[in-house]
């Protein structure tokens, strides 16, 4: 389950689903099987929370740049 449903997925709800799946799987009681889709479903989640992260890191980092650039620009006047 890729793709264009876990991009729609916002950080919160894909942390949410999976703390839901790490919680299941350390239960245990699941088949291998299931366990390996549990855990395949788990490296997708992480990889959409991973992406939302590093895009508010991005924005943080433009968000910085931007203020140092303004204050270099005061301070050079």
């Amino acid at each position: 389950m890729t793709g264009k449903v876990d991009e729609a997925l916002g950080y919160e709800q894909a942390r949410d689903e999976l703390i839901e799946v790490v919680r299941r799987l350390e239960a245990g009681g699941t088949t291998l099987e299931e366990s390996l889709a549990l855990w395949e479903r788990g490296e997708e989640l992480a990889k959409v929370c991973r992406r939302w992260l590093e895009g508010a890191r991005a924005r943080l980092d433009a968000a910085l740049a931007e203020e140092e650039s303004q204050d270099g620009d005061a301070v050079a006047e």
